[in-house]
């Protein structure tokens, strides 16, 4: 049996945090951020999860960006020339 912490609950890890970074290559529905509020905003190419978490719509490169003092994560589409 797990051991249980101060409160008596054993609550399972939320594994939350950022999981694509910056000038990362990623595939369409791969997820970027996952986090509890929208702390981090949706850009051009990702959408936002009922439980708020961050995934790409699109193939491309990951940029993070501010504007107007809140955070926006885009995916850029690599063209291939």
């Amino acid at each position: 049996m797990p051991h249980k912490g101060v409160n008596g609950r054993d609550s399972n890890p939320q594994h939350l945090g950022v999981k694509a970074y910056g000038n990362q290559h990623i595939t369409a529905g791969t997820i970027i951020v996952r986090q509890r509020g929208s702390r981090i905003n949706p850009g051009k190419n990702v959408g936002m999860g009922k439980d708020d978490t961050l995934f790409a719509l699109a193939d491309g490169m990951v940029s993070f960006r501010e504007h107007k003092g809140k955070k926006f994560v885009d995916v850029e589409p690599v063209t291939n020339a």
